[in-house]
């Protein structure tokens, strides 16, 4: 489903990056003394009273010209722009600050659900210290202490309370694929090219797409929908100087998405922000299919594809299932490639292998290459059994899954994907101990 978005705002150390942690229950942002420490804008995947939403870690903004404090507002003000409801935290401690005041009167202006938390409440005798907050005008405070967990729970109550209902779209015997990659990849060119139309706006300025658009279309017999995913709205001062973020409402796209087609510009090469965006996807467990776009730029050896694809692969190796495609979407050269490899990366999602012929496979493959001893133990495989799709889930009846080591997980998915048609898809594989 689609997820909602809480932005987590503040002044430097009232403790957003100790909350965020706590909320998606892992330790994510960097946790540290110093002010400043994030900067930019951090994503995590949280769920509460069986809801799923995104929450965003931001960077603390106050009045002084601190270092980096123009491109922290920034994000921040982007993470504004972006999100369902706003969740300030102030530190109960110091009590209002002018930075509180300076922050809320860019909340005032964003027109959104605000949770006003009052941080660093740890015993009774300061919860007298909460009632100051009032004199900012963003709601009732709700006392919170991050180092103990106390209030973290009203917090989410609170967030599940003002995150509004998303309906999503429904295409039924339809193949639904987003377009995910940095800014001016050539995403809209490549949706106009595949629809034959012009149907999305095109500019080489970056950030032109301002809402993701669904666009359902047939080819050669097939439903398929495409999904533009949007880039961020530059509006005032927003704007990104890196943008290693460039698709924070690609989120619900890729959710959305059966298929997800990551764009490379073969004229400028692989970046880590091209590895940053496909996280995503990975995190979705969606297929993926890795375009290489703007090929036409690239001068045509006998030996460029191979090289390219060598460079990918070296980049790319948690991505060694993906297929690749070259093409360009400003000449439409090639268009025709791709759509296969969507069919192939789709159905390989959609795949259910039979138990009988699964459980033959993982015998002969134990055979093959006996389980090491790992953790004190050598891993028993009794039974196997595919339990879901999109992925394809797998669970393993095993003795102990403590004997599972990585290398041989990694060996077992292997041998499934010589045994069955799995382009595209990521597996996920499952031990469970047998009772």
């Amino acid at each position: 489903m689609s997820k909602g978005i809480v932005a987590i705002v503040g002044s430097p150390n009232v403790g957003k990056s100790t909350l965020f942690n706590r909320i998606i229950g892992a330790r994510h942002a960097i946790v540290d003394d110093q002010a400043g420490i994030t900067r930019d804008r951090l994503y995590g995947k949280a769920s509460w009273l069986t809801k799923d939403f995104t929450l965003i870690d931001t960077g603390g903004i106050e009045i002084k010209n601190a270092p980096f404090q123009k491109q922290i507002r920034a994000q921040v003000e982007i993470a504004l722009e972006e999100a369902d409801v706003i969740l300030y935290v102030a530190d109960g401690r110091v009590g209002v600050t002018q930075d509180d005041r300076f922050v809320c009167k860019m909340l005032y202006k964003s027109d959104k659900p605000i949770i006003l938390a009052v941080n660093k409440i740890d015993n009774l005798e300061m919860m007298a210290n909460v009632d100051e907050f009032y004199s900012l005008g963003i709601g009732d405070p709700i006392a919170l202490s991050t180092t103990h967990g106390i209030g973290v729970g009203d917090i989410l109550d609170k967030i599940i309370e003002l995150l509004p209902e998303r309906k999503e779209k429904k295409y039924e015997n339809a193949i639904c694929f987003s377009l995910i990659g940095r800014p001016n990849v050539g995403k809209s060119s490549l949706t106009n090219a595949l629809l034959g139309q012009d149907r999305v706006i095109v500019s080489d300025i970056e950030g032109t797409t301002r809402d993701s658009i669904d666009t359902p279309f047939k080819r050669d017999g097939q439903d398929y929908v495409v999904i533009d995913t949007a880039g961020l709205k530059k509006r005032g001062r927003i704007y990104e100087a890196v943008d290693k973020y460039s698709a924070l409402r690609a989120l619900s796209s890729i959710d959305r998405s059966d298929v997800v087609l990551l764009l490379i510009d073969a004229s400028v090469g692989i970046t880590n922000q091209d590895k940053h965006v496909v996280g995503y996807a990975l995190e979705e467990n969606k297929a993926i299919v890795i375009v290489v776009n703007k090929w036409d730029l690239v001068e045509h050896t006998e030996n460029a594809m191979n090289e390219f694809k060598k460079k990918v692969r070296n980049e790319f190796k948690f991505l060694d299932y993906a297929p690749i495609v070259f093409l360009s979407a400003k000449d439409r050269s090639r268009i025709q490639t791709l759509f296969p490899e969507i069919n192939i990366a789709y159905n390989s999602y959609n795949f259910r292998v039979g138990t009988s012929v699964l459980n033959d496979v993982i015998a002969d493959a134990q055979i093959m290459n006996p389980t090491p001893v790992f953790n004190g133990g050598r891993l028993k495989i009794y039974f196997a059994s595919q339990v879901a799709t999109c992925p394809p889930t797998f669970i393993l009846s095993v003795n102990n899954p403590e004997f599972m080591h990585f290398s041989y997980q990694r060996y077992i998915e292997n041998r499934l994907r010589d045994s069955f048609e799995f382009t595209g898809t990521p597996l996920k594989i499952i031990c469970r101990e047998r009772k």
